[in-house]
Parts: structure tokens; C-alpha cells; sequence
């Protein structure tokens, strides 16, 4: 048996002991402050306290959960939220969409200038095939190039020289991505990046910010560092005669992206790749001549546009102002926005049972699109498996569920641009494929899932555009008093 350790032995014995050899003036001292720690420890018990009581007098919070797959629009939903209730708040963080709009730009062009890559790549490789197999000059091949590699070529529009030397002019845009990362990353995560990716740009790829992380407040600590100010907007603290400023690059790159975005064989290699990023968020493309002026301002549109991908789970209170019943209310409404992507599902079920209403997002627009993280699974069928596993839940048999069948303008745009819904949905059958036909027979889907599976509850659906403010901010009045008044119902407040 071990012996037993005597009581000077312990190590929290020893580090509150008074130090060996202190003499009065010193015990006076260490004593003085100990006390005052003890009073502000008091005190911020005291205040936690206060805080705790309010809570309980006051009226319980109105929750509100933002679900949907990924790139949905629960981010840009949640601007619009902060938009109509923190104005000041939204607008003080110009800066940093600023930078997240230029990163949309720079990788919307890398995109392109990859597909220039993949295809010059291609024409090397048949060139080469063509003179090894027939014995004659590369300028003997048909106007069209074809993939190496794949079991069906695909046949790309023959480039010119131009497009290579247009390709070597906007090659700094790499090194603009690279430091615009680096502004909007903490390092740690910038240096993972970095490491993870061996092409030939090591940021060529999606980045994404975690939602409870503050990269919002740790990009303007960067400004003020940078520029010795400080400011409630952090567009107030751009340097513009700084040479190191990213959108010195853009502009001086800007007649060139603007040359290549409209370059008719440019949009012919997207098309064969099927690449369409103006039904992307965070799409700049057609207003390169103002995003990348010297001096530009995002406007509210800009940034409800702007796309930077959030992972976790992050909570947003607002004071809500909501007329009801002829009379003026306030209340304390606290959204979560919480990420989308398939391995984050499991964030969801522990905030089921203490919501007041979820707001679902089903993007109806790309029904002839796949998940990025599983690429065997077709985007709109995702998004009513989705919808079923909230409306069967029984920890939501209470909460409000409010449905928004979201970008409806580019639903809209691809319907009459010839893309067949009943080529990706094939219920949908030969119904006529216009927006009206379309989103009625959608809007049907979803009403009989819920009804499927969750009897006679309300079912309360909207078509949307969220990146429409106006439009928006009607549907989101709407909803707010809906989720207003069956809360009053379930107060026995209102009968």
C-alpha cells in the first residue's frame, strides 16, 4: 500500500500558500489584491445573476432554425433577416463582403481559366494521337478537340492564342485569390488549405468559415491593425491608396476577365461542361466593370449575392417589430443557421425540440444538378428527402414549418432557356415546361409529403428569390406574424 501523502504534498495546498519569506508589505499587498480579484469575480456573479432573472421575467425568446441542404440560400435568408432588423450592423461590414465579392470574382475567372487549361490540355493530347497514328501535321485535325480520357470524348470548340496569352494576363488573379484567403482565413486553416491541395494553385477550391468563428470581427481587427484607425464601418477603414489592395489588381485585370466572360468560345467550353456560374451564388460576372472599379462600395444586393461557405452552427438575436392584433410588439428573436452539407445533418436534431418554427429552403432551381458531395444523388430529390425527414419528425410535431421553394428566378431563366424539368423529374411527365406549370407541380410534391406523413398541420409555403430584397422582405413580414400569432396561441394569449 502506498504510503499516504501528507497535506504539504498537495498541489493546490501549495499554490495558495503564501509565498516563503513574504514580508508585511508584500502579504499586504498580495492580500489587497485578492480581495479586489474577489470583488470583480462577485461582480460579474452578481451580474450573471441579474441576467438570469431577466431572462426568466421576460417572455421566452422566439427561436428560429434556418435548414436546407447546402447553398440553398439560408445565408443569404439570414441577411435579409439582418438587413430589416440591424441595419447599422449589416452595413458595418461592408469591408469584409467586399473581399468576399472579390474572391467570387477571382474564383468564378480561375474556374474559366481551368477549363482553358483542360482544354489546351486536350488538343496537345490529339494533336499528338492524330500525328503518331496518321503521319500527318497537328493542322490536318477537325476544328473540334476531344478529351483524352473518358469513355465519351468530349468535343471542345478549337482555342486560339489569344485565349492562351488572354489566360498569361490575368495570372495574377492566383496570387489576389492566395492573399484574399489569407485576409479572410485564420492562418492555421490557411496553412491546412495550403497543404491539402496540390494543384496548381494551392487555393483552388471552395474555402469555407466556421459561422460561430467572428471571421467578420477578426477581418476588420485586421483593418484597424493595418491602418492605425478605428471605425464603426469597416469600409471607413479601406486604405484606397494602398498598392497592395486587391482591387488594384482587379481593376488593372478587369478589361481583360471582362474580354474573356463575354469570348464566344469561352461560353461554348462552358457549355460543353455544362458549366453555368450565373446560377451560383456569389455570381459577379456581368457587372465586372463595377465590382472591380477603383473604389467600389458592395451595395446591399451585392451582398445578399455574395457567396462564402459556412460550416457549424452560429446564432444571430434580433429585436423584431412585428404589428399584431392592431398593436405594436417587440420581441427577442434568435435565428440559427446552421451548415448544409450532408456530414453536418446530425447538427441539426439537438435544436428540434425548443424551436418555435424552422424555415426550410429547397432550392427548386437545380433540379438538373447533383450534390457536390455525392455526385449520384440529384439535388431536388435531395431536398424532398430532406423535407420528409423534418415534416415525419415528432420532435417537431409543435414547431411552425415554413417552406421556401427558393430561386425561382433562375428556375424561372433555365425553363425558358429550353432545359426540360421532365428530363431530371420524370413524373413531372410531357407537362408544359413553364415556370407556372413547373413550380405548381413542385409546390404540389411538397404539400403532399407533408400531408403524407404529417396529417392536416398548416402547410405555409413561399416562392422565393432571396437574393430579391423587396420581394423578400414581404414574404419574411409575413412569416414573422404567422410565427407571432401561433406563438400568442400557444401562450393562451390569443384564442
Amino acid at each position: 500500500m502506498a504510503p499516504r501523502r501528507h497535506k504539504d504534498d498537495d498541489p493546490l495546498t501549495r499554490a495558495i500558500a503564501p509565498p516563503p519569506n513574504e514580508t508585511s508589505t508584500e502579504r499586504e499587498l498580495r492580500m489587497a489584491v485578492e480581495q479586489e480579484a474577489k470583488r470583480v469575480s462577485d461582480a460579474i456573479d452578481d451580474e450573471l445573476n441579474r441576467q438570469r432573472i431577466a431572462e426568466k421575467k421576460s417572455p421566452r425568446p422566439i427561436k428560429i432554425l434556418l435548414l436546407g441542404q447546402s447553398e440553398s440560400g439560408k445565408s443569404t435568408t439570414l441577411k435579409n433577416f439582418q438587413l430589416m432588423h440591424s441595419p447599422k450592423a449589416f452595413h458595418a461590414e461592408k469591408a469584409s463582403w467586399r473581399a468576399v465579392i472579390q474572391l467570387n470574382v477571382v474564383q468564378s475567372i480561375h474556374a474559366i481559366l481551368d477549363l482553358i487549361s483542360t482544354a489546351h490540355t486536350a488538343s496537345n493530347a490529339a494533336s499528338s494521337s492524330a500525328s503518331t497514328s496518321s503521319g500527318h501535321a497537328s493542322s490536318s485535325l477537325p476544328s473540334s478537340l476531344y478529351s483524352p480520357t473518358g469513355t465519351t470524348p468530349k468535343e471542345y470548340p478549337p482555342l486560339t492564342p489569344d485565349h492562351l496569352k488572354l489566360k498569361m494576363r490575368l495570372a495574377p488573379l492566383i496570387q489576389v485569390e492566395a492573399a484574399l484567403i489569407r485576409k479572410l482565413l485564420p492562418l492555421d486553416q490557411v496553412e491546412v488549405l495550403a497543404r491539402s491541395n496540390l494543384t496548381s494553385s494551392p487555393f483552388n477550391q471552395e474555402i469555407s468559415v466556421n459561422s460561430s468563428a467572428g471571421w467578420k470581427t477578426a477581418f476588420n481587427r485586421l483593418l484597424r491593425n493595418a491602418n492605425g484607425r478605428d471605425s464603426c464601418d469597416s469600409i471607413d477603414l479601406i486604405n484606397w491608396s494602398d498598392p497592395d489592395d486587391p482591387g488594384v489588381i482587379l481593376h488593372a485585370c478587369s478589361d481583360d476577365m471582362i474580354k474573356l466572360w463575354a469570348d464566344p468560345t469561352i461560353r461554348k467550353l462552358m457549355a460543353v461542361e455544362k458549366m453555368r456560374p450565373e446560377e451560383m451564388a456569389g455570381f459577379f460576372l456581368d457587372a465586372l466593370h463595377r465590382v472591380t472599379s477603383p473604389k467600389y462600395i458592395p451595395t446591399d444586393d451585392d451582398i445578399l449575392r455574395a457567396r462564402l461557405k459556412t460550416v457549424g452552427v452560429s446564432e444571430h438575436r434580433f429585436q423584431v417589430k412585428t404589428g399584431h392584433l392592431g398593436s405594436s410588439m417587440s420581441s427577442d428573436w434568435r435565428v440559427f443557421d446552421v451548415g448544409g452539407q450532408r456530414s453536418l445533418l446530425a447538427a441539426w436534431v439537438p435544436y428540434f425540440d425548443d424551436m418555435n418554427a424552422i424555415l426550410f429552403l429547397a432550392p427548386i432551381s437545380c433540379f438538373d444538378q447533383v450534390l457536390q458531395e455525392d455526385p449520384n444523388v440529384n439535388r431536388l430529390a435531395d431536398s424532398f428527402l430532406l423535407w420528409k425527414s423534418i415534416v415525419s419528425n415528432p420532435l417537431l410535431k409543435k414547431t411552425d414549418l415554413v417552406l421556401f421553394l427558393n430561386k425561382c428566378d433562375i428556375l424561372r431563366t433555365k425553363l425558358e432557356s429550353g432545359i426540360r424539368l421532365g428530363d431530371y423529374i420524370t413524373s413531372y411527365g410531357d407537362r408544359p415546361n413553364d415556370f407556372e406549370s413547373a413550380s405548381t407541380y413542385l409546390r404540389k410534391k411538397f404539400a403532399g409529403l407533408m400531408k403524407e406523413h404529417a396529417g392536416d398541420r398548416p402547410f405555409y409555403c413561399h416562392f422565393t428569390s432571396v437574393t430579391d430584397t423587396q420581394s423578400t422582405a414581404l414574404i419574411l413580414q409575413n412569416v414573422q406574424d404567422v410565427i407571432v400569432r401561433d406563438n400568442l396561441k400557444r401562450s393562451a394569449l390569443v384564442g
